[in-house]
């Protein structure tokens, strides 16, 4: 399925742990109609909760197309955890999904070609197409956000897994402190580097020096604030986020050689130590440093993605 007309539209979907974003893609690379949309997900989640917030979006954004006189030729949706070929949401943590068959309820619902992807895998096409890795065939992406996701492309396709888990960087074991994990929700990295993982240890060293939380919690852009103030504790959370960072990217590096490796979700943005600090840990042990570019889509990509998947089913 591709674009026919200049007033075709695919609707792109990314399916976050806590708000859904969505945007008519046009056929020349642009996004329209962007829309933001809570949908509450937490322990006591249901499944039909988040689909029909879901639902409700897509919705709306064939309204939009319509009154504009476009045409919606599908609707491609990033999920975050394990997503099958088929659209099957094996496990999400941060929706609190198991063997969820999103794909398919969307079809039947919707009624139009229906593309559900995992939210990084989604992210890569993206990139690949439209962004920072235009002219890349080989490229992995790590989006930290609220957990981290990954995704793998080799020769300029998805490289999916035995079990559509490649590229699940989170569940990387960034040293032998972490062989007796038993945390089936979150991975080791992910626990220690992701948005969240940063900070809830933010909020640790925090209380651990007596000093008075913000009202309103303390978020992982909190602790990169801090660090460029010079707080000595929130610091020493970023050299201990980019070390376990570098030694992921290492062994990816030896691993799969890309051409280049996108760090995109909430930290690439939040500092501009990030990528120095992962090249100079890189430069005395490997022999070839890999190109680590910034995502140039940023909250986009999904979207972008979307369409990239659509127009190659």
């Amino acid at each position: 399925m591709s674009f026919r007309s200049s007033t075709d539209r695919i609707i792109g979907i990314d399916l976050g742990g806590t708000k859904i974003f969505g945007g008519l893609v046009d056929p020349f690379g642009h996004i329209e109609h962007e829309t933001y949309v809570a949908h509450g997900a937490g322990p006591a989640t249901t499944d039909d909760r988040v689909f029909e917030r879901l639902v409700e979006l897509v919705h709306t954004l064939a309204g939009e197309a319509l009154a504009s006189g476009c045409k919606v030729r599908g609707v491609g949706v990033g999920a975050p955890g394990i997503t099958r070929a088929d659209g099957l949401v094996v496990a999400s943590a941060q929706l609190g999904w198991r063997e969820m068959p999103l794909q398919a309820r969307l079809t039947q619902r919707l009624n139009l070609p229906v593309k559900v992807e995992n939210d990084v895998n989604l992210s890569a096409l993206g990139e690949l197409q439209f962004g920072a890795g235009r002219g890349a065939q080989n490229l992995v992406c790590l989006f930290p956000g609220t957990g981290i996701g990954g995704a793998v492309i080799i020769d300029g396709k998805l490289v999916r897994g035995q079990h559509d888990a490649a590229g699940e960087v989170g569940l990387m074991l960034p040293g032998p402190q972490f062989l007796g994990w038993r945390n089936r929700e979150w991975g080791p990295l992910e626990d220690i580097a992701s948005g969240t993982g940063i900070a809830q240890r933010g909020r640790k060293a925090v209380q651990d020096q007596g000093l008075p939380l913000p009202p309103d919690g303390l978020r992982a852009e909190d602790v990169f604030a801090a660090a460029a103030e010079g707080a000595a504790w929130a610091s020493a959370i970023i050299e201990e986020t980019i070390d376990y960072l570098a030694v992921s990217i290492a062994n990816i590096q030896a691993l799969l050689d890309p051409e280049r490796i996108i760090l995109g979700g909430g930290i690439a943005s939040a500092g501009d130590r990030i990528i120095p600090g992962i090249e100079r840990r890189l430069e005395p042990v490997l022999p070839t440093v890999p190109l680590i570019v910034r995502s140039e889509l940023g909250y986009r990509a999904g979207v972008f993605g979307a369409a990239a998947a659509l127009s190659e089913s």
